[in-house]
């Protein structure tokens, strides 16, 4: 049985990787300008390429510390596994804790990196700056914060169903992480021209933190949805038990 400190130790490293590895492929890689015979041509991985990342980052710690907290990485995350089931909820304030300190020093720690490049600033007021999320002018598309809203709440409340459904026991073992990191791939497929897409506060956090202004006043929404999603995702999920149990 691991301790609560090691669990802990293991969501910080954890959601530092997720954070170093989504938002470090958004800021550092997404656009990458070169010129061939002096025509400028970006050679970034584009949207489909940090959508994968941000994917690649939960299945490898899946894989990786799985085993020792459950790999949530994410506040609103086991918020749903408490409303769930599968998580006590004594645990929850100290996982939150550890999650959201993992992202704040996986964005420090990138800043220290993007900013060693000549001509580095972060201007805090253009949409998905240093990889934040945001709604209205802050948004990559555009989008209301109503539109916003609804995206979070419906992408994290599906991600919450991958997660229970890829990890109950009736479920093809060894299997989850990567049904888990598909999935998380295929939601910022969708939400990355929203809100640049969240689902999870600590992810949230750590970048706006760091820019400050507007990213930081709208941090609320990317808090409030992504729990609330999470928490109609664990009771739907409930629900399709209850009703394969008696069915």
């Amino acid at each position: 049985m691991n301790s609560i400190a090691s669990k802990s130790v293991a969501e910080f490293f954890g959601t530092f990787w997720l954070v170093f590895g989504g938002c470090g492929s958004a800021v550092l890689a997404a656009q990458v300008i070169t010129s061939v015979d002096g025509t400028p041509i970006n050679i970034g991985i584009g949207l489909v390429g940090v959508a994968l990342a941000f994917g690649l980052t939960v299945l490898t710690m899946a894989f990786a510390i799985g085993h020792i907290s459950g790999c949530h990485l994410n506040p609103a995350v086991s918020v749903g596994l408490v409303i769930g089931g599968r998580f006590k909820l004594s645990e929850l304030v100290p996982y939150i804790c550890a999650q959201t300190l993992g992202a704040i020093a996986a964005a420090g720690v990138l800043y220290l990196i993007a900013s060693g490049k000549q001509g580095f600033a972060i201007d805090n007021t253009t949409a998905g700056a240093f990889a934040t999320n945001g709604f209205g002018a802050y948004s990559p598309g555009g989008y209301s914060l109503l539109a916003a809203f609804i995206a979070e709440v419906v992408l994290t409340g599906f991600f919450l169903v991958i997660i229970m459904g890829a990890t109950d026991s009736r479920a093809p073992a060894g299997f989850a992480p990567i049904a888990i990191g598909l999935g998380l791939t295929l939601i910022h497929l969708i939400g990355i021209p929203i809100t640049n897409l969240s689902v999870n506060p600590a992810r949230s956090t750590g970048p706006a933190l760091l820019v400050g202004g507007t990213p930081l006043v709208q941090l609320w929404l990317f808090w409030l949805a992504p729990i609330v999603g999470a928490t109609l995702g664990a009771l739907l999920y409930r629900v399709f038990e209850k009703e394969s149990s008696t069915g």
